[in-house]
């Protein structure tokens, strides 16, 4: 069940790119989320996500370096559902009027390019403290960094 959890749903498992796949399946939810409760529903969800991503990792990790996996298995995703719904949440804040046609492609664009690229200081974060605290901070510095650079296209664009 934690497994499944850290995986994204299981999002994580799916061949090749995990990162890309775990982003792309949180966006469902997401919409969802925003669709139900609105966008203090989604910053409720993006708060929760991540306390149960640094709280699922730091319980996961232990065992699974014991079994001689790297300490930041590419198939826990929670860290990228937690960066993207983090980004998608600040961009709403600012541009609620925006449709989610629009943001959320743009999250997902922004979010996914911090996360591969790790331009400083998301490099840097990414080795920062203990391993189930690093995993989940560059996933978040790329949310705020990806929320940035998409604010500033929304602000000269919209």
């Amino acid at each position: 069940m934690l497994k499944w959890l850290a995986a994204g749903l299981g999002s994580g498992w799916l061949p090749k790119a995990p990162g890309t796949w775990g982003s792309l399946f949180a966006l469902i939810p997401a919409w969802f989320i925003l669709d139900i409760w609105g966008l203090q529903g989604l910053w409720l969800a993006t708060i929760i996500v991540t306390l149960l991503g640094f709280v699922l990792c730091y319980f996961l990790l232990p065992e699974l370096v014991k079994l001689g996996q790297d300490h930041d298995p590419g198939w826990i995703v929670i860290d990228e559902w937690a960066g993207l719904w983090l980004n998608i949440a600040i961009l709403l804040t600012v541009f609620p009027e925006q449709p989610l046609a629009l943001i959320l492609p743009l999250a997902f664009i922004f979010f996914r390019g911090f996360d591969i690229l790790k331009p400083p200081p998301i490099k840097q974060l990414e080795t920062w403290g203990a391993h189930w605290f690093s995993i989940m901070n560059d996933d978040l510095l790329a949310g705020l960094m990806g929320g940035a650079v998409g604010l500033l296209l929304l602000q000269v664009f919209a």
